[in-house]
């Protein structure tokens, strides 16, 4: 059964581990599609103000810049269809510096008119561009990029006018612009590689046939996402616990009905092993009651009838304790209150205690012979007589055992305490619970973990307490404290 258990704890743990790691890569997997979602949704805004930006570019071109395009088509040597696009632009600088037109340029005016009209002319009064376009997805494409070149010429793009707009749109991207290696013809986006801090970028060409592209990095709000992502991550993390809980609760019943079933099994033994003693000494005074020549000598005869009353009285006691020892609370516990002399009480159970061959057993009655208390006299004998057999029989060759008590202010204070094995610390807090039996005392002495409970249901029952202190290997010390 324990090998069982075991294997099913073990099992439990990898199947939660299982179900964590499950859970794990599913809030895992929701998080990145929430990350594409929020890349491509902010791909589609960063279009939309582009196309809006260049709406405004084209509203703020000089009149004074003249753009022509063409595009021819052919065919290659290879026999593929190739194209060629052809834009010029050309301005009077004269003109737009209000100089006269017989008059040349100084070299001032000329860096001014390049202030003007940008480096896209390269300071210089026309400029003339011959491409290959043959890699354009299509003629519309082509005619696209020329207009974005005549675009350029006519309002050179600026990092300052997209970015004024994407904030707007509550983006806060990083800007630059760049030339690329060779002609884009559309937007690319390039997603997010880092789990932490993420942040994707958006290569946009503003004019294609000069290369020009504009790089848009853009960091995602991962607090947003996250906070988007709360019920679900509430969810999630509610169902997990309680799943978890549920196993464990589950291992838990198992393992306490294997210790109830343990401890059912000793119960029964140890029951019969108890009873087996006080029911032989009946059997063997029977038998010597049936001797005619024992029961006609008269020490003979009352020997076996003072056994045969010892083993009842046993006998009944022991019922007795079992009967207490199942009631739900002290109340049910019947009380016969008397005042009791404590000094006489535990002289009659030192008197009673067995002392096994072989252990020097010494008891000391130090409690004064005038301290009374409210008690019924049975059950505090019990009380008493399982402290001693306690102290007996967990101790070593030899044991020392004191008893003491003082009255004060209505209440009495008795001390019974011995210099015998002592009780581990870990199983201190347990010693009182029914059943409980420390590793110590397990499979070294009989007994069924009763004891202890059955003293402390009875002192309860006197409206009392007890509290027990140890040291391991120096010994033990029980104190009770009652209502006088």
């Amino acid at each position: 059964m324990e090998k069982r258990i075991k294997t099913l704890y073990i099992v439990t743990i990898a199947a939660i581990t299982a179900f964590l790691g499950m859970q794990m890569y599913w809030l895992y997997g929701r998080y990145e599609f929430s990350l594409r979602e929020y890349e491509h949704h902010t791909e589609a805004v960063i279009a939309d103000v582009i196309v809006e930006y260049n709406k405004e570019r084209d509203k703020k071109g000089t009149g004074d810049i003249n753009t022509s395009y063409s595009m021819s088509h052919g065919v290659d040597s290879a026999g593929n269809t190739s194209r060629k696009v052809t834009v010029s632009s050309s301005f009077n600088g004269r003109k737009l510096l209000g100089i006269d037109e017989e008059r040349n340029l100084t070299d001032e005016e000329k860096e001014r008119l390049a202030e003007i009209v940008s480096d896209s002319l390269q300071r210089i009064e026309e400029k003339k561009l011959s491409i290959d376009a043959s890699t354009a997805p299509s003629d519309g494409a082509a005619w696209a990029a020329m207009r974005n070149f005549e675009l350029e010429v006519q309002s050179p793009f600026t990092i300052q006018g997209l970015d004024s707009l994407l904030k707007k749109e509550n983006i806060n991207a990083v800007l630059s612009l760049t030339t690329t290696d060779s002609i884009m013809w559309k937007s690319a986006m390039y997603g997010h590689k880092s789990f932490v801090y993420p942040h994707f970028q958006i290569i946009s060409p503003y004019s294609e046939l000069e290369r020009k592209a504009v790089i848009i990095d853009c960091k995602i709000p991962t607090a947003d996402i996250v906070r988007e992502m709360g019920w679900t991550l509430v969810l999630a993390f509610v169902l997990s616990i309680l799943l978890i809980l549920c196993l464990i609760w589950q291992i838990k019943t198992i393992i306490r009905l294997s210790r109830l079933d343990n401890m059912r099994n000793s119960f029964i033994t140890t029951m019969i092993h108890e009873l087996k003693r006080p029911i032989s000494t009946l059997k063997m005074c029977v038998s010597g009651l049936d001797n005619k020549q024992m029961v006609d000598d008269p020490e003979i005869r009352k020997v076996l009838l003072s056994e045969t009353r010892t083993a009842l009285d046993n006998l009944s006691a022991y019922f007795s304790k079992l009967r207490d020892i199942t009631f739900n609370n002290v109340e049910q516990i019947p009380l016969n209150i008397q005042s009791v002399n404590l000094h006489d009480l535990f002289d009659t159970v030192a008197a009673a205690t067995i002392r096994p061959s072989g252990k020097d057993v010494v008891v000391h009655n130090e409690i004064a012979s005038d301290i009374v208390v409210s008690a019924d006299r049975s059950h505090f004998y019990n009380i008493l007589n399982n402290l001693v057999e306690n102290a007996v029989k967990y101790s070593g060759d030899s044991v020392e055992i004191k008893a003491s008590a003082n009255a004060d202010k209505g209440e009495v204070v008795l001390s019974i305490s011995d210099n015998g094995n002592g009780i581990p610390s870990g199983d201190l807090k347990h010693i009182f619970q029914r059943f409980f039996r420390g590793k110590a005392s397990v499979g070294e002495q009989p007994g069924m973990g009763l004891g202890l409970a059955y003293v402390k249901l009875l002192v309860e029952a006197h409206g009392g307490e007890i509290s027990a202190e140890s040291t391991l290997g120096q010994g033990t010390c029980f104190t009770i404290k009652l209502p006088q």
